[in-house]
């Protein structure tokens, strides 16, 4: 007997067995697609990891499928890789599959209906709805379950679906259908019989009536004399001749062209390669041999170097180094802002070399990058993108960088697996023998940590490139700014008159507001009523171009009422401001000047960011206001001022981490100004102009806020001294929650000899109508993390098992940011 064990794209923690053929036993690869049943009538794409010859205890073994893939479309190392971010991230590893797979490999089964062929059927016992179907398949042979929805226009279509099978007239079957379809262009050629000179005169003879298909001839005889090129696609030469698809149609069915198809690549580089080499300056150059250096020792680097000091540049250098080698080169990034514009600079230097996957493209696309990556192919030599271009299947990984490797955005949150790209990329490095580059003007403390402690080598780039000052940070103090009137609107005279000043010199401004939407409340100036959300514990976010409140938790909305919902007082006031506010002050302050905004709600879409980030550096767009997106890595070389609206909204969060983030954030918007010649300027308007975080900003001191938040974190007990797994509790019944997180917390508590804290009501206590409660467990350094993780899975396990709380949904999330 032979079996195949494999992971099916479920939240399943374990793998499952299923029986195969000798012959099939021979043909399976680790790493190939199967197709297997599951339940009573499910069909999933399972990935075979293993094959033997022992027959599982518990059940019985179904047999698979089919078999999808003649090669491995996942490589062991990868399998390996995914395996210990279950492990250590505490999910299943079906979790992580279905994560890791583009969508479009992950086959869907799709129930055909069709018509049983010996049977023989009585027409006048129909229904008009069974009639329509049993007359639709005389048409066609089969059905989808959704082309039935379209004929009867009606949603519920099973119960007339399981009558047609009672009485004896359809049957139905499960067919895996494969997503990905390869992208086929048409081109046409001449037909064989004109190619002579003969043949010219009678192509003319059987054109001389038809003026403008003559004229789509003489355009493609142009084109390809032109080129030199064989192919001329049908879109090029309706394109060049100013003709329609329907006349080069006419021409295909008169045997004048032939008309055939070949695959191209969704993707492809079309720009000009830069030819000039690549200068490094004195400081970049001295940064650069040291990473060499560093990387003999040490298996991870740390590149601390000051914003705008041309870190990219010395990526660029080493990424050149690796090429010559010819192993594949990961460029992980936090924001898909910042793939956009490290692409074509990139793109310039390597052509068609370089490779991007993220979110935003579609499933088809992301394909082709995953398969020229399987096949090493030398268009995804180099790959850049988010944190899930980690689950690439690399063969020859040599060297990673993880720029801005701080970014908060490096750490997935939902759903599992709640990974780090940074951890998880070192660890992945580790299995190809590959060096790690992590890259930030301010490293997270934990990486600092490593770096000052000799596990990580540490380079320090103190100067900015082409010897740039750092901007001036000038401090504008609000409490004075409001005592004495000076404010209009939330801009303060200082911003205001500095602002005036760069417009005034061609020059352009950022301006940074860490909330989204027009305003994060709005108030009954009589009663004190706050619009909530109704199926979470927060206020709606008022949007006043769509005129609505809406929750940015779980979407819910409604149109800005006109009266309070509690006492119908019709004084509302908005409290408070976010990016479209101030977007529209600007508008009345600098009403002849181009003021552009991107958050979430300007950059949906697939070329969102590209369409913001170049009319911006085109100089189209005179004020930029934005959240977070514009503090990472953007470089515009026109920017002289940048102005943060409220520092303080940062500084005040129920977070460990509050004045690290805050400090980075500021550090990383200021970074944006003055990055050409002129020294730039950035304006932090604040109500606590002494407070450390502040200071520690304006002098650039990330020493001292290192020192300062690593004597907390030892006193608290928080990274990087402690690991920390936080557990959430998620129930829809209050009571039922707050006694199964107490039991659990008690149970924790007695078997762990470490920090347990909680069960605590976080700031947003209930989402999506379910109540959370949280559980935090502190692990120091001396205590095995792998031995925590198994006690907590255990008493998981018995908590499970519990049945009262069955019900209660228990995340994991494992070094939580």
């Amino acid at each position: 007997m032979y079996f195949v064990e494999v992971i099916l794209p479920l939240a399943l923690a374990k793998t499952f067995t299923y029986s195969v053929s000798e012959a099939e036993y021979h043909y399976i690869q680790k790493g190939m697609r199967i197709a297997v049943p599951f339940g009573k009538s499910k069909i999933y794409t399972a990935l075979a990891i293993d094959l033997h010859q022992n027959k599982p205890a518990l059940y019985e073994a179904k047999e698979i499928h089919q078999i999808l893939d003649e090669m491995p479309v996942v490589t062991e190392n990868q399998i390996k890789h995914w395996q210990w971010i279950a492990s250590y991230y505490m999910c299943a590893i079906g979790d992580v599959y279905r994560g890791a797979m583009p969508s479009a490999l992950l086959l869907e089964n799709e129930t055909l209906i069709s018509q049983k062929s010996d049977a023989f059927i009585d027409e006048s016992q129909l229904t008009d709805d069974e009639f329509l179907i049993f007359q639709a398949l005389q048409q066609q042979s089969s059905l989808k379950v959704q082309d039935v929805v379209g004929i009867l226009n009606k949603k519920s279509v099973f119960p007339i679906i399981q009558k047609l099978i009672d009485k004896n007239v359809l049957v139905l079957q499960d067919e895996v259908q494969e997503v990905y379809k390869p992208k086929l262009v048409r081109y046409i050629r001449l037909s064989e019989q004109y190619k002579s000179d003969s043949g010219l005169s009678e192509l003319l003879e059987v054109l001389k009536n038809a003026n403008k298909q003559k004229e789509v001839v003489l355009t493609y005889f142009q084109l390809s004399a032109a080129s030199n090129k064989k192919a001329i696609s049908v879109k090029e030469l309706v394109e060049a001749s100013q003709s329609t698809s329907a006349q080069v149609k006419a021409l295909i069915d008169k045997q004048v062209f032939e008309e055939y198809l070949l695959q191209e690549d969704r993707v492809k580089f079309t720009g000009e390669i830069n030819d000039t080499l690549l200068q490094l300056s004195e400081a970049q150059q001295k940064a650069f041999d040291e990473i060499k250096n560093g990387f003999i020792e040490k298996e991870v680097c740390l590149l601390h170097g000051v914003t705008s000091s041309g870190k990219t540049e010395i990526y660029i250098k080493l990424i050149e180094d690796y090429l010559k080698t010819g192993k594949q080169i990961l460029f992980l990034l936090p924001e898909i802002a910042l793939t956009t514009q490290l692409v074509s600079r990139l793109q310039a230097y390597f052509g068609n070399k370089v490779a991007v996957f993220h979110s935003k493209y579609n499933n088809n696309e992301r394909v082709e990058v995953w398969n020229q990556v399987l096949q090493n192919s030398e268009k995804a030599q180099v790959v850049i993108g988010a944190r899930s271009a980690l689950f690439l299947p690399f063969s020859n990984l040599g060297f990673v960088i993880v720029d801005e490797e701080h970014e908060q955005t490096f750490k997935q949150q939902d759903p599992a697996p709640r990974y780090h790209a940074r951890d998880a990329a070192i660890v992945l490095a580790g299995f190809f023998n590959a060096k790690v580059l992590l890259g930030s003007a301010t490293p997270s403390i934990e990486s600092y940590y490593n770096a000052q402690n000799g596990k990580y080598g540490l380079i320090e780039l103190k100067t900015r490139y082409g010897n740039v000052r750092l901007p001036e940070i000038e401090l504008v103090d609000l409490k004075d700014k409001y005592f004495r009137k000076r404010m209009t609107g939330h801009f303060s005279d200082v911003l205001i008159e500095a602002i005036s000043e760069a417009l005034s010199l061609g020059e352009q401004v950022i301006l940074f507001q860490n909330r989204r939407g027009y305003s994060p409340l709005l108030e009954c100036m009589t009663c004190g009523h706050v619009p909530q959300c109704q199926q979470c514990d927060v206020s709606l976010t008022y949007h006043k171009h769509r005129n609505e409140l809406r929750c940015h938790y779980c979407g819910y909305s409604i149109a800005k009422p006109t009266r309070c919902h509690s006492c119908s007082g019709i004084d509302l006031s908005t409290k408070g401001f976010g990016t479209e506010q101030i977007q529209q002050e600007l508008v009345q302050l600098f009403p002849e000047k181009k003021i552009g905004r991107m958050d979430q709600d300007t950059t949906r879409g697939k070329f969102g960011f590209e369409k913001i980030i170049d009319s911006f550096k085109n100089r189209e767009i005179d004020i930029m206001v934005g959240t977070q997106m514009l503090a990472k890595g953007l470089d515009f070389d026109n920017v002289s001022l940048v102005g943060i609206m409220n520092a303080d909204n940062m500084l005040y969060h129920p977070d460990f981490r509050a004045f690290e983030r805050s400090f980075q954030t500021m550090i990383q918007v200021a970074g944006r100004a003055g990055r050409a010649e002129k020294q730039g300027k950035v304006v932090i308007q604040t109500y606590n102009p002494h407070h450390n975080t502040i200071q520690q900003v304006t002098n650039n001191d990330y020493a001292g806020m290192y020192k300062e938040q690593l004597y907390d974190r030892q006193i608290y007990k928080y990274p990087p001294y402690f690991r920390i797994i936080k557990l959430s509790l998620k129930h829809r019944d209050f009571e039922k929650l707050k006694e199964g997180s107490m039991w659990l917390y008690q149970v924790l508590s007695q078997h762990l000899g470490i920090p347990v804290l909680g069960p605590e009501e976080p700031p947003v206590n209930r989402i999506r109508n379910e109540y959370i409660r949280t559980i935090m467990i502190k692990n120091p350094h001396n205590v095995s993390i792998m031995g925590t993780k198994k006690t907590i899975q255990k008493i998981l396990n018995s908590f499970d098992s519990v049945a009262q709380y069955r019900m209660i949904k228990v995340v994991l999330n494992v070094d939580f940011y």
